[in-house]
């Protein structure tokens, strides 16, 4: 299932938009989880780094789409943004943002179906690293994207992701392994941090989707260098 924000302040190119994600699951089977914005501020106020895919209007009321990608930025380093707008003289900037793609208005189904199906390509492989966490005397499936970090305390793991904490038992190199290739790099050896939800470093603290993370000194030029590999073209957007 791939999470889509659509931020568009016109409801029938909304409800386009709604329509050909709808055809596109009809025809190729990919699931789509959809939240519309019609307006950028409330879209931006509540933000979490869980949507795969944001469908930018560049045309919006209190802030135009280009501001909103810049401060989306700020927040999620690598939710895949596509423009969608009727002025594609400005879609062209989307190198700005390291924008994934941009479709002129009005929007033909064969464009939206090339574009959307590179795209999804793209967010599969990002996400598609899976660990399987034992909990009990169950085993749960858990996707590389939805997980912010993992922590160990002794024998103790504890899975942070994007609907709450599992505690389980391991070793983190284990689980290094497990997620090789899927944007996950140390910053000490108790935290494996998924450089999805990094949004900034100040000194020796990573600060991961809100909550601020101890880099050690040794781990730090490793961190520090996984992580800038993963902005500069290293994560796939």
């Amino acid at each position: 299932m791939i999470n889509v924000a659509i931020v568009e302040d016109e409801r029938d190119a909304e409800e386009v938009l709604r329509g050909y994600f709808a055809r596109y699951t009809q025809e190729k089977g990919e699931g789509f989880n959809i939240v519309s914005y019609s307006n950028p501020i409330t879209f931006l106020a509540g933000y979490k780094p869980n949507f795969d895919l944001v469908m930018m209007d560049i045309d919006l009321p209190d802030m135009d789409g280009m501001k909103v990608s810049h401060k989306l930025r700020e927040i999620d380093t690598s939710v895949s943004i596509v423009f969608v707008t009727n002025m594609a003289q400005f879609a062209i900037k989307g190198y700005e943002v390291d924008a994934a793609d941009f479709i002129v208005k009005p929007v033909s189904y064969y464009d939206f179906a090339l574009k959307i199906g590179r795209i999804a390509g793209r967010i599969k492989a990002r996400s598609g690293a899976k660990v399987m966490v034992p909990i009990d005397d169950a085993l749960k499936c858990l996707s590389a994207a939805e997980i912010k970090y993992v922590e160990v305390i002794k024998h103790k793991v504890i899975y942070h992701t994007t609907s709450g904490e599992l505690e389980s038992w391991g070793s983190l190199k284990k689980i290094e392994a497990e997620l090789a290739g899927a944007g996950f790099a140390k910053c000490n050896n108790c935290y494996l941090v998924n450089l999805r939800y990094v949004s900034g470093v100040r000194g020796f603290s990573a600060y991961v989707d809100g909550e601020e993370l101890q880099i050690s000194h040794p781990k730090r030029r490793d961190f520090m260098s996984a992580l800038n590999n993963y902005l500069g073209g290293g994560g796939v957007r």
